[in-house]
């Protein structure tokens, strides 16, 4: 019996005599996170296969990067206060009343009250910043309603779900309101929103060089504090799969060029001689995803190298050892609702520039979408647990869903019905493993 024990392990563990759950632990990777990319994988697969070979194109997945970008965003804003034990059901109705905000700013306030006129060199900017700051301000008054005055974040922003919607309508009754500034349109991507060929690999380049760094440089922190550290082939191997990662996406984004008319009114401004096939532009990696990226990362270090992240996860971990800890948390409730308000109004900045306008549907139901993205990346609504990547991959996973969707026709109703079923596994997934771990 012995005997016949060791050799089925021995199979298993195959000829390195590791089996594959030590293989993982030794290259430090989150499965949680491993098992979405696989099921990631799964879903494109899938609707490539159902679809005819449509949605692994590069114009799909193309398009598919810039419709997760404004969801990814809000999604890891989303991750600090479910972690904190908080709910936010307001975030499509703020981006909606932002948006109708940035928007009034550039097509009526500036040019038309104030008498400044159109396409001034700072509307951009000062568009930006109102929608920042108001987002900032509105998602820290309903944290402190939240935290300071006790009532329950389901309740809080329940209400402003109703009241931002509402206001939507008194700025213009329902009107759109369009044109944006030219510089602000550019953040909704596009071919001229984008940084083609060129700047797209160096992008790609600078991404593997920071991979090399970070990677690199955690190891000798690690081994600076005397903490055990990955063997070399584990390091090597994540450099190269995220390495090869980055390129393959810089590689797909450039396989996807300009529309034939709009390039051949470039080749006409500029005097170029189309070829027999026509002029072929690479549109390269799209301005949201860049914003996307930018803001992720950031989101990582405040989340898991500042005492603000920190604190939020403490929070959740269990409220009453925080406080009792020094941390403040009404405070930190408080600036989670604020900082969630603030990625809010970036989304409003994405959407809106992508329509060039702003419409009174402008983030209708984007808050199931962001809070499925936190809760499939494995953010949980016990507290205390989730990631900033998970969200992001949370977010791909749900835009997927959706895109895959439309590409097979399916009608509305039936793609949130998908969406709904999505979330309610992911949530009950997560329940059964907490409850296991805690036999």
């Amino acid at each position: 019996m012995t005997e016949a024990s060791g050799i089925t392990g021995a199979a298993i563990r195959g000829p390195s005599g590791r089996s594959p759950r030590s293989l993982l632990r030794s290259i430090e990777i989150d499965t949680r996170l491993l098992g979405m990319i696989g099921a990631l994988a799964i879903i494109w697969i899938g609707f490539n296969i159902m679809s005819g070979g449509l949605f692994l194109t590069a114009r799909n997945l193309w398009n598919l990067s810039v419709q997760s970008s404004s969801i990814a965003i809000m999604a890891t804003g989303m991750v600090l206060v479910i972690v904190s034990r908080n709910i936010d059901l307001s975030v499509g109705s703020l981006l909606g009343f932002l948006g109708y905000t940035m928007a009034m700013v550039q097509a009526i306030w500036i040019p038309t009250a104030l008498g400044l006129g159109f396409y001034q060199p700072y509307t951009w900017v000062v568009a930006l910043l109102v929608g920042v700051l108001l987002g900032a301000a509105l998602g820290g008054f309903q944290g402190f309603i939240v935290a300071y005055g006790g009532v329950p974040s389901f309740i809080v922003t329940l209400g402003g779900f109703l009241v931002w919607r509402g206001l939507i309508f008194q700025y213009a009754q329902g009107q759109t309101i369009a044109p944006m500034d030219s510089t602000y349109a550019l953040l909704g991507g596009g071919p001229i929103g984008s940084l083609g060929d060129v700047g797209s690999w160096v992008v790609g380049a600078l991404a593997c060089a920071g991979i090399v760094y970070s990677v690199i440089g955690s190891r000798r922190r690690r081994q600076r504090y005397g903490f055990p550290v990955r063997p070399t082939w584990a390091l090597v191997t994540v450099i190269v799969a995220g390495s090869a990662a980055v390129l393959g996406a810089v590689w797909i984004a450039n396989n996807y060029f300009w529309p034939p008319a709009l390039a051949t009114q470039y080749a006409l401004d500029h005097g170029i001689t189309e070829p027999p096939g026509g002029l072929q532009i690479p549109v390269g990696i799209a301005y949201p995803v860049l914003l996307m990226i930018a803001v992720a990362i950031v989101m990582t270090i405040i989340a898991t190298r500042r005492r603000f992240g920190r604190y939020a996860y403490a929070i959740g971990g269990n409220p009453e050892a925080a406080e009792l800890g020094g941390i403040n948390v009404r405070r930190t409730i408080m600036l989670t609702f604020a900082l969630l308000g603030s990625l809010v109004a970036i989304s409003a900045a994405i959407q809106t520039a992508r329509l060039n306008g702003a419409v009174t549907n402008l983030g209708v139901q984007n808050e199931l979408d962001v809070i499925s993205a936190a809760v499939i990346g494995g953010t949980s609504f016990s507290g205390g647990i989730g990631t900033i990547p998970g969200a992001v991959l949370g977010a791909v996973v749900m835009q997927s869903l959706r895109s895959g969707m439309v590409l097979l026709r399916v009608d509305s109703p039936t793609q949130d019905i998908v969406v709904g079923i999505v979330l309610v596994t992911a949530v009950g997934l997560d329940t059964f493993v907490r409850r296991r771990a805690t036999r």
